[in-house]
């Protein structure tokens, strides 16, 4: 179903005939229907994707106010947007049931991550979209400051016939800078180097200089491309690290007529040092798509005569809106039907493949971390995993997060899930980390969760998956005991002295009750020791049952753990 609003400020209500139906209304027969709104403008190939989806109801509402969005916003599973709707904190806040946050396009500056992260809200993007059309608008904007070509235009059409004072520069030959060698950077180094013939200067901290070499770029650090360049184009998102990257200490670097392009963000250039460097004549020309503040208005650079300013093009291409459309759909799908994440800023990202690899070892991991909680006998101050086998070739983020979700879930509820358990473990002062260990031949894959606690102590669960039993579960050990029991259900975890008649104590207990016994396993460190039993049972034990068992002679210790 899709239902199309536009909702012209204020907090308009749709009409009573367009009403939606209260979310707790839409199990039909257990399957949850999930509810997409659409609070920007995007193609309507991506909304056609979601809405033929049978769990899937659609909504677009456009233009919707502050005061809007934040009335609606709790209806929601889904948000798409692109970058007119702010997703503030007081937004996500308000929208209690909403899963995923999906912008149409690469920016993320209208969108609050962390708040989103907090909430266990899955944040993902399309930087890849509109990759192609951001390149080419790039690099024609570096054509047209060479030729002169708005002004060129502009004149003839006046009546004018300016040939001389419009004389421009070959690009052959000329040394172009470019700031972030992403995606877009990336494919304008190619367009720059391969189809002009320019020399290509690339800075980016965190790629090689054979992944910028194979490009067609020369790595060299930031100032030195402020020196050399004789064009400076930015292709980084806006943080932190990046606001400002082009200021005036960097103009003061350049060479006189450099030539400044940003397609990126608005933000990424000071303007007004951009301003004084034109003014001064240090800055020969420059193109603008992107602003600090959107629409600019009448702002003196946008209405210098050398800058050309266009209002946010990159992407708007058929091609490219299309594109971010129908991607965005189809990441929604997958994360809400099958969990498969694609493009997230605040998960790893899982595609279908790993998932269905990667399903079992997490399933596992969050029952060993389940299990971990009911043994921690007070503040979980530590985690590790460690990995054997041919498992640590993979990226074990997602296995790591699921065993970090599972010690969470008996303390924090639904509230920890696998978009927020690190921040909730790092607010909690718990230490996360990951060894490996993998022999030469080992095949079989296992893995163990290693807790410690505030009062010093620590406790270590072992798990491996069954092949023949069809890739199931098993606990393989706890502390120093070898096992092999199923991870299910209402379980109890017996340690007792090595003496004959424990297990008839303990099972005659159970009966007492009208308990059933589904499995049992026994495990002892050395004759007359320590012994360990795990039991699983049809339904749990009450606490005067359990009480019952720790009275009986030689039981040194009773756990009921409820992993299902």
């Amino acid at each position: 179903m899709i239902r199309c609003e536009k909702i012209l400020g204020g907090s308009a209500r749709p009409p009573p005939c367009q009403l939606t139906v209260p979310i707790e209304l839409c199990k039909v027969m257990g399957k949850m229907t999930y509810r997409i709104l659409i609070a920007d403008e995007v193609r309507q190939e991506g909304i056609d994707l979601l809405a033929r989806r049978p769990d899937f109801q659609v909504d677009v509402k456009t233009d919707l106010s502050p005061d809007a969005l934040l009335e609606v916003a709790q209806d929601y599973h889904g948000l798409v947007v692109r970058s007119a709707t702010q997703v503030t904190a007081e937004v996500i806040r308000a929208a209690s049931r909403l899963k995923v946050i999906a912008r149409a396009g690469a920016g993320l500056d209208n969108i609050d991550v962390p708040e989103a992260t907090r909430r266990g809200i899955l944040v993902m993007n399309t930087p890849g979209g509109n990759s192609v059309a951001t390149a080419e608008h790039t690099v024609s904007l570096v054509m047209a400051l060479h030729r002169h070509v708005p002004v060129a235009v502009a004149s003839l059409k006046s009546g004018k016939w300016e040939k001389k004072k419009f004389q421009g520069r070959e690009m052959a030959g000329r040394t172009l800078g470019i700031i972030g060698l992403g995606r877009v950077g990336s494919i304008v180094c190619r367009l720059a180097e391969r189809g002009l013939n320019m020399r290509v200067l690339g800075y980016d901290p965190v790629i090689s200089q054979e992944s910028a070499s194979r490009m067609g770029a020369q790595l060299v650090p930031l100032d030195e491309l402020f020196r050399r360049s004789d064009v400076i184009t930015v292709h980084v998102p806006l943080n932190d690290q990046t606001r400002s990257i082009v200021d005036a200490r960097a103009f003061g670097m350049m060479q006189p007529g450099v030539m400044i392009v940003n397609c990126a963000r608005g933000g990424v250039i000071d303007e007004e040092a951009l301003l004084e460097a034109l003014e001064s004549g240090k800055v020969g020309a420059a193109a603008l798509d992107v602003y600090s503040v959107t629409p600019p208005g009448m702002h003196p650079l946008v209405l210098h005569p050398r800058v050309i300013a266009t209002p946010h093009l990159g992407a708007s291409t058929i091609e490219a809106q299309i594109n971010v459309s129908v991607a965005v759909a189809e990441q929604i799908i997958g994360y809400l039907e099958e969990g498969i994440v694609s493009n997230a800023v605040n998960v790893p990202s899982v595609g279908a493949t790993e998932v269905r690899r990667m399903q079992p070892y997490m399933d596992l991991a969050f029952k060993l971390g389940r299990l971990l909680s009911w043994l921690a006998p007070g503040a979980i101050t530590e985690m590790e995993v460690q990995y054997r086998g041919e498992i640590v070739t993979w990226d074990l983020r997602p296995i790591t997060n699921a065993g970090l979700v599972g010690l969470l879930s008996r303390f924090e509820g639904e509230e920890a899930n696998y978009v927020n358990a690190a921040t909730i473990a790092k607010d909690r002062g718990i230490r996360i980390s990951e060894t490996t260990v993998k022999t030469e031949g080992e095949r079989a894959s296992s893995l163990a969760l290693r807790s410690e606690f505030s009062d010093g102590s620590s406790h270590t669960v072992r798990g491996s998956l069954f092949p023949r039993r069809g890739n199931e579960p098993r606990i393989t050990g706890i502390d120093n005991f070898v096992t092999e029991a199923l991870p299910a259900g209402p379980m109890l975890i017996v340690s007792n002295t090595d003496v004959p008649g424990m297990i008839a104590g303990i099972s005659g207990a159970l009966a007492e009750r009208g308990i059933n016994i589904a499995q049992m396993n026994l495990s002892r460190e050395s004759v007359g020791g320590t012994a360990l039993s795990i039991i699983n049972l049809d339904d749990p034990a009450d606490e005067s049952t359990l009480q019952r068992i720790r009275d009986i002679e030689g039981i040194l210790s009773v756990r009921q753990v409820i992993l299902d």
